[in-house]
């Protein structure tokens, strides 16, 4: 039996290492885009993103918190900056009396159609330029199910919470 401490071969670091450097520069590039051409933080991105993708551009927040991987303290108060700007309303969810609902108002649908063109450029530009189509899939094909391990486990914006009382 051995004591030892888990490691990754040099391949494994490597890899590891790469992928956390590619995110860096690009959560920053884009980040910095968000930034310049419509003042939004990343998760502010994410979060109109989210919501117009949604046929009905609403989602309950429990759902948003999952999907950007965010505590719900922290995306109370992203969505709380967003309403205050128009782009968003909360409202009581109409399926659960305990849930809020988000929606993306007409604004917020605005500032999305004017930020996304310069996403998509840097998006494109930094992750996809440097790569052939059959690498860009992949990549998808290898990211998927790392991404699916990794959501087998909920994040703790999922989790459920204890309620008070023991049960």
């Amino acid at each position: 039996m051995s004591d030892a401490p888990p490691s990754l071969d040099p391949v494994q670091l490597g890899a590891y290492f790469d992928l956390i450097e590619v995110t860096s520069l690009l959560r920053h590039a884009v980040e910095q885009q968000l930034r310049e051409s419509g003042d939004l933080s990343y998760v502010q991105f994410q979060l109109l993103a989210r919501l117009g993708d949604s046929p009905t551009g609403s989602h309950r927040m429990t759902d948003l918190a999952d999907g950007v991987v965010y505590s719900r303290s922290g995306l109370t108060y992203q969505v709380g900056l967003l309403e205050k700007e128009g782009l968003v309303v909360r409202a009581p969810s109409p399926d659960d009396e305990r849930s809020v609902t988000v929606t993306l108002t007409d604004a917020g649908r605005e500032l999305l159609a004017k930020v996304l063109p310069g996403h998509v450029e840097v998006v494109s530009g930094l992750l996809f330029a440097p790569l052939s189509h059959d690498e860009v899939s992949a990549l998808a094909g290898l990211l998927a199910p790392v991404r699916e391990h990794m959501r087998a486990t909920p994040p703790r914006s999922a989790a459920s919470r204890r309620r008070k009382g023991g049960a």
